[in-house]
């Protein structure tokens, strides 16, 4: 598919290209100061707290627009809905209890609960979570459509980009550059709105073209896939962006609010993305070689020069905020959760950091590589790792649901290797050419299933040895 651009559409997105690199750039943290390279000092206020969660937690863009290209309707129902849901158990039961703590990431509120075995095995996890694979990879789709350069390039050319102003300015720089992002993004993907409704008509036109299923909120899927989307909503609790923001919040109430506040802009932006994307569909039908393109197409089809420039601006905006965060998230997670705890070697130093940035960088590379579709990285990644720390993640903030770290571990083990053995024999054993589930059951299930007894006993224990000391 080829973009046509003028050069005040270039000029547009170099423009913000330029703007990105500036306000970063000029952002510095302490050299030695994890706090303030990794937190932001603790000092980001109720604004800036809601301009880079918002910006940060909405990067697939493209995602969004495959899914409902895809399922209609039903994409929302599967991918936003679910989050609504355990947003709002974040911010009235966990945002305030991780900003009390005064500590860094999960893995650091996980070895003072659990101790070291456990915070290693679950930094580990989480590196593998907060990959940017798929906004790494979406970037290179959007830049090779814009540029012709090659995706592999694409992808490389972002990469630096996307790094070179979090080696000195740390959090600040991301929450600085996330705060132009944040603005851009509702701007950008906003415009097209006014022109499809012009372009192609309202709800009659979407009617008359829309197969029946994509009006639906199942969208043809099945219920146990429907709750797997479910489950993997539940990724809000565990997402290290969340518990990046509150650690680094000004103050106690900040983190409750700022989620409220954010989930208002999510709602908002996710009803622009949505009936986008079932424009897309409407028009295109089967037309477009892969769900992907579908609002790069619809843009390029659409808009007039100008406002084509500030619509492509607006996707790169929205996945580039997560694409630098969650780099920086991730090379935090490899170099002090998983590399300095290792080496007992946390306190104040950020080199390791540093160099978790190339790794992080690397490794999203490798794997937006070779498994090019958001939705699988999101559902591979999603069905593999969340099982794994909800339980451990959740019992660290609530006392009494605490048990033995044997039991944790084992739970975090058994769940992984659970989920994993299920999903690579569906991949080993397929039906009709197709990955298949092995006994119907999606990989989660049993993963979840497995973790839940374990700790189950567990707590069982810490019942009865309590009974018996109180005898």
């Amino acid at each position: 598919m080829k973009i046509f651009f003028t050069v005040n559409d270039y000029l547009i997105i170099l423009a913000y290209f330029v703007a990105m690199l500036v306000i970063g750039l000029k952002t510095k943290s302490s050299e030695d100061s994890a706090k303030d390279y990794l937190i932001a000092g603790r000092t980001l206020t109720l604004p800036a707290f809601v301009a880079t969660l918002v910006s940060t937690f909405y990067g697939g863009i493209l995602g969004i627009g495959e899914f409902t290209f895809n399922f209609g309707i039903a994409g929302w129902f599967l991918y936003a809905f679910p989050y609504y849901f355990f947003i709002l158990i974040f911010a009235f039961f966990i945002a305030g209890k991780i900003r009390k703590t005064h500590l860094f990431s999960i893995p650091d509120k996980l070895n003072r609960t659990y101790g070291k075995k456990v915070s290693l095995f679950a930094a580990i996890l989480i590196f593998f979570l907060s990959t940017p694979a798929p906004y790494l990879y979406m970037m290179g789709i959007l830049i090779k459509f814009i540029s012709g350069i090659g995706i592999s390039w694409s992808m490389l050319i972002m990469l630096i980009l996307s790094t070179v102003f979090l080696f000195k300015g740390g959090l600040r720089a991301d929450v600085r550059v996330n705060i132009l992002e944040f603005f851009l993004m509702f701007v950008g993907i906003g415009i097209i709105l006014p022109f499809c409704f012009n372009s192609l008509g309202g709800i009659e036109y979407l009617e008359s073209r829309l197969p029946g299923d994509h009006l639906s909120l199942t969208g043809g899927n099945s219920i146990q896939y429907i709750i797997v989307w479910f489950f993997i909503g539940a990724w809000v609790l565990v997402d290290p962006s969340f518990h990046q923001r509150c650690y680094a919040a000004k103050n106690k109430k900040t983190p409750k609010r700022g989620i409220i506040i954010s989930l208002i802009f999510w709602i908002i932006f996710d009803f622009m993305t949505t009936t986008a994307g079932l424009y897309a569909k409407a028009y295109f039908l089967n037309d477009l070689p892969n769900p992907i393109y579908s609002f790069p197409a619809l843009g390029n089809k659409l808009l007039p020069p100008i406002a084509k420039g500030i619509f492509f601006l607006g996707m790169i905006a929205t996945i580039m905020s997560t694409l630098h965060s969650y780099i920086f998230i991730s090379s935090n997670t490899f170099g002090r959760d998983i590399i300095a705890r290792y080496r007992n070697e946390t306190e104040g130093n950020v080199m390791y950091n540093r160099v978790g940035i190339i790794a992080s960088s690397l490794f999203a590379f490798f794997l937006a590589y070779t498994i090019p579709s958001v939705i699988n990285i999101w559902y591979t990644v999603g069905t593999l790792i969340i099982p794994a720390l909800l339980i451990s993640v959740i019992s660290s903030y609530f006392e009494k649901l605490q048990v033995h770290s044997k039991y944790i571990l084992a739970s975090m083990i058994g769940s992984f290797s659970v989920s994993l053995i299920f999903f690579l024999l569906g991949i080993i054993y397929k039906v009709d050419g197709k990955d298949s589930l092995l006994f119907g059951l999606e990989p989660i299930y049993p993963g979840l299933i497995t973790g839940l007894i374990i700790y189950l006993y567990g707590y069982n224990q810490r019942k009865f040895l309590k009974i018996e000391s109180e005898q």
